[in-house]
């Protein structure tokens, strides 16, 4: 069996190349998991041996407060201690995988040691670098936690940017544990560091690099109340919001503070209080569909920024102009700002100039170009572009040679970045015997994942027609689903009510 790219059907290897019409699982309904988005607050006042802080706790709640008016999941913890923040981390990152979008605020005391941004618990006791590491999670422990959602990660740290334990951190004392010489040192000890976290994540900070984030004069920080006010807002797209945040805290503080973001988004237009009213539309998966919904306010915006260089703004201005059924429709505009972005450096733009290069849909078709360009975008690991190639290497797309072992490698590099078609691809080729080196637990690890990942497509294969795998693969699926607390039956390879139950919990739907 293979499944197309841009389908999902199951057909013999040799065929499938051959049969572009047949019919597709395209009438799938679309599901909505529970609990679609969640959010871990965490709040840290009444430290025990670092000072308190005032606002944090106000902040916590009314965030959290504010989070759940318009939808969200929320689990709040108020000064929790080192353990309690590791159970929280373990128990949010298990509820991520199967939300669409999972977001974590921690408003408290922060400190970089070593280049490495680790966020205080209210019991830590710390006098050395080495102290802070072993009691304190780190932003990278956040990132885990938040890592596996659907669509959308965010991390918001409402931590001061500099030093609250003053000369108190011994540098030498944690070197020398690493067996670093002082020529080895790198930077520590001092405020929140710069982040770098993996595409569609973004980390938020109160204040750049070197600022205080003020408690304001109210019961809430600035920055606390600037999101609660822009997050409210329906119908305003989640990157713009977090600039609006950050004009509103300049605003409110002087130009005191000036609150940053790191990372990049992927090309989804997403709304945290959902859309403006009257529009239905704006969460629409088609990205072209998505955009073009967005407020003629908001895309004068993104003209704005990317003017400045901003690429996601690109790719959506872009995206705008590739719906045929609007008055924009302008394939041309949209390979330019596709273009700009791409060698900005952009994976998805890449990958999108590459399919218009490669139909010749607003610049004549060059094959050649669009390969060049499918494999930048693979190269940053982009997973739509690696699982692209694996086809054309496959069957010879492109003008290159057919080259299975080749294409099977760039399956396993998709499915193993969580490309839910790609699992369910590799998954496909391990049950027929592809795959030599794996077997039947290898299909089924990554059919799971697949469910996890949220793919509609093969929750309803694994519902409807679980006999097109192996029963050897559908034993090992139980025991998977079994060892994630999902099921509890026999493992027999039949999948019955009980089975599909725990198919269905995996991927996240709770049976009423």
């Amino acid at each position: 069996m293979f499944v197309n790219f841009r389908t999902l059907v199951r057909q013999p290897l040799v065929l499938l190349f051959f049969l572009s019409c047949v019919a597709t699982l395209s009438s799938v309904v679309r599901v909505a998991a529970a609990n679609d988005r969640i959010a871990l607050i965490i709040g840290m006042s009444e430290y025990a041996h670092l000072p308190a802080l005032t606002n944090t706790r106000n902040d916590a709640e009314a965030i959290s407060r504010t989070l759940e008016t318009i939808g969200f999941d929320v689990t709040l913890s108020v000064d929790a201690s080192s353990a309690e923040m590791e159970r929280l981390l373990d128990e949010f990152a298990f509820k991520s995988e199967v939300a669409d979008l999972a977001l974590i605020y921690f408003a408290g005391h922060g400190i970089e040691v070593q280049g490495e941004n680790f966020l205080i618990p209210v019991d830590a006791k710390v006098s050395s670098n080495k102290d802070v590491q072993d009691q304190s999670p780190s932003l990278k422990d956040l990132l885990a936690a938040v890592d596996r959602a659907r669509k959308m990660r965010i991390v918001i740290l409402d931590s001061c940017r500099d030093n609250p334990l003053g000369d108190a951190i011994n540098l030498a004392a944690v070197e020398a544990a690493n067996g670093n010489t002082p020529e080895e040192t790198t930077r520590g000890g001092g405020g929140l560091a710069a982040a770098n976290p993996d595409r569609g994540t973004l980390v938020a900070f109160a204040a750049k690099d070197g600022q205080v984030a003020l408690d304001g004069k109210g019961n809430n920080s600035p920055f606390a109340l600037s999101l609660m006010e822009k997050m409210t807002q329906p119908g305003l797209e989640i990157s713009l919001m977090f600039r609006q945040v950050r004009d509103s805290v300049l605003d409110r503080t002087g130009n005191l503070q000036e609150p940053h973001t790191y990372g990049s988004l992927t090309g989804i237009p997403f709304y945290l209080a959902g859309p403006a009213e009257g529009d239905d539309g704006l969460d629409a998966g088609d990205a072209s569909k998505a955009w073009s919904r967005l407020r003629p306010d908001q895309e004068a915006q993104l003209l704005a920024l990317a003017d400045l260089g901003d690429t996601r703004s690109m790719l959506g201005l872009a995206y705008m102009r590739l719906n045929p059924n609007e008055g924009r429709f302008d394939p041309k505009a949209a390979v330019d700002f596709l273009t700009r972005a791409a060698d900005a450096g952009s994976p998805e733009a890449q990958f999108e100039l590459a399919k218009l290069y490669e139909r010749g849909t607003g610049v004549a078709q060059d094959e050649a170009k669009a390969l060049e360009l499918y494999r930048s975008a693979a190269e940053q690991n982009f997973a739509d572009a690696i699982n692209d190639l694996g086809f054309m290497h496959y069957q010879g797309g492109l003008g290159l040679p057919a080259d299975p072992g080749k294409a099977l490698r760039y399956f396993e590099r998709a499915a193993d970045l969580r490309h839910p078609q790609a699992q369910f691809n590799f998954a496909a080729l391990i049950d027929d015997g592809h795959i030599p080196t794996k077997g039947p637990e290898d299909a089924a690890k990554y059919l799971y994942q697949a469910l996890r990942s949220g793919s509609q497509d093969v929750l309803k294969l694994l519902s409807e027609r679980p006999s097109m795998f192996t029963a050897e693969t559908r034993r090992a699926l139980q025991v998977k689903l079994r060892d994630n607390k999902f099921y509890a039956g026999a493992i027999d390879g039949d999948f019955g009510p009980g089975t599909q139950r725990g198919i269905r919990k995996a991927y996240g739907i709770e049976d009423g």
